[in-house]
C-alpha cells in the first residue's frame, strides 16, 4: 500500500469517526419525541422533557433534596432531584442506558401525571412500590409501553424494577 493511500485511508477514518461522534453528541441520543405528541406540558425550554434520555437541555433541581431515607443510595443514573414541580405530565424513562431510570429522582406538585415510558433496552422492566405505595406496573419489554399515575396526594413515594432492584435500579417521585 502507497503512502498516499494509507494517509488518505487514515485521514477518511479520522474524519469518519470524529464526525458520528460529533453527530451523535448533538443528536442528544434521540429524536427529541417522547411518543406523547408533546402532551407532557412541557415545552422543552426548562429542561424538564427527560424523553430524549435527559440530554436536551439544562436541568432544574431542588435546592434542598428529600430525605430518602437511604433509597437512592447507589441507584443509576441518580444525581439530584429533578424539579418538574409546576408540570401537569412529565415522562420518566425506563430502561435508560439498560438499567435505570430517568431522571431516577423527581419533584412534582400534587395533580401532576407521571408516565414511565419503556426504553426497550435492558429487558424485561415494571415500576413498582414501596411500602405499600401506589405503583404497580406490569412487568414489560417492548419499547414505548407506557404506565402512568396521577399523584393527589403530597410525600414521597419510591419505586423500583423489581427484577433489576439489587442491580440499582431504583426511583423516587416527591409531591410537594
Amino acid at each position: 500500500m502507497s503512502e498516499k493511500t494509507f494517509e488518505r485511508r487514515t485521514f477518511m477514518y479520522a474524519t469518519g469517526i470524529a464526525g458520528a461522534t460529533l453527530l451523535a453528541g448533538c443528536s442528544g441520543g434521540g429524536d427529541g419525541g417522547d411518543g406523547g405528541g408533546g402532551s407532557d406540558g412541557s415545552d422543552g425550554s426548562d429542561g424538564g422533557d427527560s424523553s430524549d434520555g435527559g440530554d436536551g437541555g439544562e436541568r432544574s433541581y431542588l435546592d434542598e433534596e428529600p430525605d430518602y431515607d437511604g433509597w437512592l443510595d447507589g441507584a443509576n443514573n441518580y444525581e439530584q432531584t429533578v424539579d418538574w414541580t409546576g408540570q401537569d405530565e412529565v415522562t420518566v424513562l425506563v430502561g435508560y442506558d439498560g438499567l435505570s431510570f430517568d431522571p431516577a429522582a423527581i419533584a412534582i406538585s400534587s395533580g401532576t401525571t407521571v408516565t414511565w415510558e419503556w426504553t426497550g433496552e435492558g429487558g424485561s422492566h415494571d415500576v413498582v412500590s414501596q411500602d405499600d405505595g401506589p405503583l404497580d406496573a406490569e412487568t414489560a419489554s417492548e419499547e414505548g409501553h407506557t404506565y402512568s399515575h396521577t399523584f393527589e396526594e403530597s410525600g414521597t413515594f419510591i419505586y423500583s424494577c423489581t427484577p433489576h432492584e439489587a442491580a440499582g435500579m431504583k426511583g423516587a417521585v416527591h409531591v410537594e
